[in-house]
């Protein structure tokens, strides 16, 4: 049998700071991603390497590369990420694969997500373990619980509301 050489035969781990962006990536992604990264890192470790060319330069996982800098990682991890190595023909098959990288990631389905969620409102998460854990709004995690046929007074059990005025 002909085994392929595949770079993730070959997970090394580096210094963070050895490693620089590329200035093309057309990705981005908001504070609350980037959140859901960094614990999605702290609770199941690190799933995906940073993807690197010969000249240290991110090809893909800047994402990742980000997160990595935060305090909590920066302490559990001494500083260090994941890498492996490609080696693209020339900087526009970096490109190409920088993009197909980013486009092969799929799409996150709203239906999937309400059953998941309501499972797990089911199970008897709490609304706040939910939000902090998967870093969504209140009200996200309301409407998919709703749509899951959850009242929404079996979700929100944490609200000390204030009394009422009454007429004069």
């Amino acid at each position: 049998m002909n085994i392929l050489k595949h770079p993730i035969d070959n997970i090394e781990w580096v210094k963070r700071e050895t490693l620089q962006p590329n200035n093309y990536n057309p990705n981005s992604m908001g504070k609350y991603e980037m959140e859901l990264l960094v614990i999605s890192i702290l609770e199941d470790g690190w799933t995906q390497p940073v993807i690197r060319n010969q000249k240290n330069e991110i090809v893909d996982g800047y994402h990742r590369w980000l997160a990595s800098d935060d305090k909590r990682l920066r302490e559990r991890d001494g500083g260090k990420v994941p890498v492996t190595t490609t080696n693209p023909t020339d900087f526009l098959s970096q490109q190409m694969s920088t993009i197909r990288h980013n486009r092969a990631k799929g799409t996150h389905g709203v239906f999937k997500m309400s059953s998941i969620v309501g499972n797990m409102l089911k199970e008897g998460l709490s609304i706040k373990e939910i939000m902090q854990r998967l870093q969504m709004e209140e009200e996200e995690v309301v409407k998919l619980g709703i749509s899951e046929g959850i009242p929404k007074e079996k979700i929100i059990t944490d609200h000390n509301f204030s009394k009422a005025w009454g007429p004069k």
